[in-house]
């Protein structure tokens, strides 16, 4: 064989290595570039209100979004409104919800995960397909409920927490999923010891758990947190009684919407930064957690 035919033999796999790689490139290029733009038009709203909420030349809604004139009077200016009443109330029952939730909803799923007793199966299916129905469908009677009880308008903290709870256990699905990768194996060989079930999941399942455990309590605590409908619901015309979604909605209406514009994109902000932070802290076990526990049912 000479030289030249070694030389083409060999050039060939080369070139089509190159051409694979050059594609790749390209590919990877254009990938890049569509997630650099969505992600640009996902983040102009959320700078524009971080803009606005700065402004401090003018109150009422601009033409413009760059402040002329840049201060912090719009934060200020919300501790002499009921803000920061609002916020005790939707960090109380965000965080109420959260650890009761939490608790509901992993003693839940680890009970269906290892215990085996008439009728799991078919109260697997019964909660499954309860939690197909809107809650929007519930609204009413719930409302009628917590009237009767007391716990509407400025007691509706207590009563929006009942609710948020009382239905949790339902939502063992990923969790359940997380509980059935880990090995059986390990209880059993616990129980042998002498630990309770309790001391099992306390001691072995939960440490072992992390990531479903801290993928629980975020979506627990991001629902209260961000919920409007139910909440201004059961609130209504109370501002005591208000969380920061219904009290920083009533700033919009046209009657104070030209005095209070600013101050709402600063109190918007004031309440997207504690969930955000909680959020990119802890993102590695909130994704973990959600591919853990899909994959298994």
């Amino acid at each position: 064989m000479t030289q030249n035919e070694m030389n083409q033999k060999t050039s060939g796999p080369v070139k089509q290595h190159m051409g694979l790689r050059a594609s790749r490139m390209l590919s990877n290029s254009a990938i890049y570039v569509l997630l650099i733009a969505i992600s640009i038009i996902w983040l102009i709203p959320f700078v524009c209100i971080v803009l606005q909420s700065f402004r401090v030349e003018s109150t009422w809604q601009v033409g413009y979004v760059i402040p002329q004139q840049w201060g912090l009077d719009n934060y200020r200016n919300l501790f002499n409104t009921d803000f920061p009443r609002w916020y005790v109330n939707t960090f109380i029952s965000a965080l109420a919800t959260a650890v009761l939730q939490t608790i509901i909803v992993l003693c839940m799923s680890y009970t269906l995960s290892r215990f085996r007793f008439k009728m799991r199966k078919p109260l697997m299916r019964f909660m499954l397909i309860l939690g197909m129905f809107p809650g929007m469908l519930t609204m009413i009677i719930l409302y009628r409920v917590l009237k009767d009880l007391g716990l509407t308008q400025q007691n509706s903290v207590p009563g929006l927490i009942l609710v948020y709870v009382a239905s949790s256990g339902m939502g063992y699905y990923v969790s359940k999923g997380f509980f059935d990768t880990i090995p059986k194996s390990l209880d059993e060989a616990a129980r042998v010891d002498g630990a309770t079930r309790f001391q099992v999941l306390k001691k072995i399942i939960l440490p072992l758990s992390k990531p479903i455990v801290i993928y629980t309590i975020l979506t627990a605590f991001m629902a209260p947190w961000g919920d409007f409908v139910f909440a201004r619901y059961i609130a209504f015309g109370s501002s005591a009684g208000s969380n920061v979604a219904v009290g920083l909605y009533n700033w919009l209406n046209k009657d104070q919407i030209a005095k209070y514009y600013t101050t709402f994109c600063a109190g918007g902000v004031m309440v997207a930064i504690p969930v955000t932070v909680l959020f990119m802290c802890l993102q590695k076990y909130y994704v973990e957690g959600v591919t853990g526990g899909a994959v298994k049912g």
